[in-house]
């Protein structure tokens, strides 16, 4: 989005797994990011997709869509009279992100290698845990928190 959000609001509940709202979690939840220029973002989770690991992003503007779907277990599709069906989503984020965490780590090292600048700053890792700690806060307080609050 190219600027951190400036209020962030969440609602979260515990209705997949009792035990996880028993620990004082939530295991479903809505965030909302509003930006300065008026943009918002939607971040819909569940802790349980039985189908497999479902992540998605879709990017919506004045010029159209992008959609970057879940990758899947394999590519066949079978399309008949009685419908369309494809296979299931990876079923862990380990083998889901197997080839980020190794771009990571290949990053890491040319870093240390050539002396150039990390692709991810300290300050970027700080932006996204203020973001979660906002979301939280809000969950918890039933109103929007603005960022600078958090980051003091």
């Amino acid at each position: 989005m190219g600027a951190a959000p400036v209020s962030i609001s969440a609602v979260g509940t515990s209705v997949v797994d009792p035990e996880i709202g028993a620990a004082g979690d939530v295991d479903t939840a809505v965030v909302t990011l509003s930006y300065a220029d008026g943009r918002i973002a939607v971040i819909r989770n569940s802790r349980r997709a039985l189908y497999g690991y479902d992540q998605r992003l879709e990017l919506l503007g004045s010029e159209g869509l992008l959609q970057a779907q879940n990758v899947l277990e394999n590519t066949l599709i079978k399309s008949s009279a009685s419908g369309v069906t494809s296979a299931k989503p990876t079923y862990f984020f380990l083998e889901r992100y197997m080839p980020a965490y190794a771009a990571e780590w290949a990053a890491f090292v040319n870093a240390v290698n050539t002396g150039s600048a990390l692709p991810v700053t300290l300050d970027d890792g700080v932006a996204a845990l203020a973001m979660a700690e906002a979301a939280t806060q809000s969950a918890k307080n039933g109103s929007p928190v603005k960022l600078v609050e958090v980051l003091g």
